[in-house]
């Protein structure tokens, strides 16, 4: 049986993804120019002056120490939030997946926060952890002991914005990792268990490996996610600081090109960023994706 899809009129299919090839070509194709374009050109601030540097933007930028700092930073943050947002919510996923009563609410409990933006799960964690109002920081200093002000310890800072947009996003992966092991035919399982396997054996051995399209589809996200959209997060809770300990790329790109009006050397590293995430996704597709059982 032939299942493709045919039009009767040549100009629709063009037409119907009309819409979409406008949207990227706008906010995608455009912009990206744009930024290819500012990286080899030196400008002021106003922008009356321009004159092409060629590569200089980049060999100026590789040559900065702070640079390299901040790509430290980001690698460790970007691992930590995605390895522990993925392991958290598999986690979730999987106890949600066996709550017989009261399920409904427990589910929606748990999605909840993906509603929540990033800049206001970056507020919200900035206050409950606040140095001087925060009922976390309190309960810890005077609980048991533990002084917690991410104001101007930088490895507290770093912990906290990890831990906000883990956070932010546990509740993405939860959706994905519930509707995967609900996708799982019961009957493996309880022919597993039959057989004798026990829980533990039985998940890394059925459902685990069934789970691994759908945890590659999340690594992939989760990466992309902790490279640019936890933007907000760090925005509304740190400004990159104390002592740019938690200045991630993305929010360096901000940094420097609005307020340092380095027009040039943000968009080196806009270029520089986005060539780092391509990357990374292309090594995901050729090497992991080689283990991924579908």
């Amino acid at each position: 049986m032939n299942k493709r899809v045919t039009f009767n009129a040549k100009l629709l299919p063009y037409l119907l993804l009309a819409p979409q090839i406008a949207v990227t070509l706008a906010f995608f194709i455009w912009p990206s120019g744009q930024a290819l374009w500012q990286s080899v050109i030196l400008e002021d601030a106003f922008g009356g002056n321009t004159r092409f540097v060629g590569l200089a933007n980049f060999e100026r930028l590789l040559s900065n120490e702070g640079y390299w700092a901040s790509v430290r930073v980001t690698l460790f943050f970007s691992f930590m939030v995605a390895s522990l947002g993925l392991g958290f919510s598999l986690l979730l996923a999987t106890m949600a997946d066996r709550v017989v009563r009261g399920a409904i609410a427990y589910k929606a409990l748990l999605v909840w926060p993906y509603a929540v933006a990033p800049a206001v799960a970056g507020v919200l964690f900035g206050f409950l952890f606040n140095p001087s109002i925060g009922i976390v920081a309190w309960f810890l200093n005077k609980g048991i002991g533990y002084e917690f002000n991410y104001v101007i310890n930088g490895g507290q800072a770093l912990f906290l914005v990890i831990l906000a947009a883990t956070w932010n996003q546990i509740s993405y992966n939860f959706l994905f990792f519930l509707a995967g092991l609900q996708s799982i035919p019961r009957s493996l399982i309880e022919a597993a268990a039959i057989d004798g396997a026990g829980p533990v054996w039985r998940f890394w051995t059925i459902t685990f490996p069934l789970l691994s399209p759908t945890g590659f589809f999340l690594l992939v996200v989760n990466i992309i996610y902790a490279f640019f959209g936890t933007f907000g997060v760090i925005d509304a809770m740190t400004k990159g600081g104390p002592a740019r300990a938690t200045e991630i790329l993305v929010f360096k790109v901000y940094n420097d090109g609005f307020r340092g009006q380095d027009f040039g050397g943000s968009a080196a590293q806009s270029a520089i960023l986005m060539a780092i995430v391509v990357a990374l996704t292309v090594i995901q597709f050729r090497f992991i994706e080689r283990r991924i059982q579908y």
